[in-house]
């Protein structure tokens, strides 16, 4: 298990000691995170006016819905690269069939080439016993 940290962050003007298995940067971020939340709804004429209990519930309501809208972001990218990865494999699958048809018809002209030069000299060698009577 990682070692605790400690970490002095500002979050609302209030200096507050958090404790946790993260670093202390990604403290920071997140108290950065709670503080640029409040800075935002503080800008707002009808935030100030509600009472700190009221402002208090709100925010907390805003960062859970930040989560959730966060979560369900993730999921979509997740179908979308699931959905990608099935088309790679199914493309994979085709290349590779598509190489043994290539291969396949290869072989095939071989033969069929190799045929063609046997006629050719079956048909020089009639050509030339015809001649010869």
């Amino acid at each position: 298990m990682a070692a605790k940290t400690d970490a002095e962050v500002v979050i609302g003007g209030k200096v507050l000691k958090l404790s946790g298995y993260e670093s202390e940067e990604y403290l920071q971020k997140v108290a950065n995170y709670i503080n640029n939340k409040i800075n935002e709804y503080n800008r707002l004429d009808g935030f100030r006016k509600q009472s700190l209990d009221t402002q208090s519930t709100l925010l907390q309501l805003n960062i859970a819905d930040d989560y959730f809208k966060a979560k369900r972001q993730i999921a979509i990218v997740e179908a979308e690269m699931q959905s990608k990865e099935k088309e790679y494999t199914d493309l994979k699958h085709e290349l590779v069939s598509c190489q043994i048809q290539l291969d396949t018809a290869k072989n095939q002209a071989k033969e069929l080439q190799s045929q063609c030069e046997e006629l050719k000299r079956t048909v020089i060698r009639l050509e030339t016993e015809l001649k010869n009577k």
